[in-house]
């Protein structure tokens, strides 16, 4: 598989679960299925589907890019975690709240590392995003206010509205506001840029 293949074949995996998740729950969401005498809403219902989705997706994505990071690796343990929570205890919260939990552990991180004076996000990403010390730490600072506030948005939707409302958040509001806040990083990285063959 060719380059452009592979770029293709990495974003179906990563966001086909996501999307799959999605028009599932606009199909099972108005009905209840009865297991074992106990009724499951189509949410979670969905939500037991997901986690070995997301397992498959994660693991084909392992064998076609030969790695996967250290926050893709967290998110899944998380998602696994609280996916089963939510079946095991026939309640959706705890899958609602895998987002504040797994977007807030990853700026109380980020937010520790900035206290000691250093950018842990430049030791995850270093080698794919090539940017002097100070660049990094400005843009260190602004993801971890950024993966806060989607911690709080998440905790503000699902608390005060409707499921429907929550997964549309989850599976377009989320992937919106990263998109868009990494377009908007565009001046940093290039004032802040290392270019081959210069010096970091």
């Amino acid at each position: 598989m060719d380059d452009k293949g592979k770029a293709k074949a990495r974003l179906a995996l990563e966001y086909g679960p996501i999307l799959a998740f999605f028009a599932g729950y606009l199909l099972l969401k108005d009905r209840v299925f009865t297991l074992g005498g106990t009724e499951y809403s189509g949410f979670i219902v969905m939500t037991a589907l997901f986690v070995p989705m997301l397992l498959a997706s994660t693991l084909a994505l392992w064998r076609l890019t030969g790695t996967l990071s250290r926050m893709q690796v967290f998110t899944l343990v998380i998602v696994v975690v609280f996916g089963v929570l939510s079946v095991v205890f026939n309640d959706e919260r705890f899958f609602k709240m895998k987002v504040t939990i797994i977007y807030g552990l990853f700026a109380a991180g980020l937010g520790i590392g900035l206290l000691r004076g250093q950018s842990y996000l430049a030791a995850l990403m270093g080698g794919a995003l090539p940017l002097r010390p100070e660049g990094w730490m400005i843009l260190t600072r602004r993801i971890a206010l950024f993966f806060l506030a989607l911690a709080v948005a998440n905790e503000v939707i699902w608390r005060n509205f409707s499921t429907e409302t929550w997964v549309s958040f989850k599976t377009f509001g989320l992937t919106a506001a990263l998109f868009g806040f990494f377009m908007a990083q565009g001046k940093l990285l290039s004032q802040y840029g290392i270019e081959e063959g210069q010096d970091g």
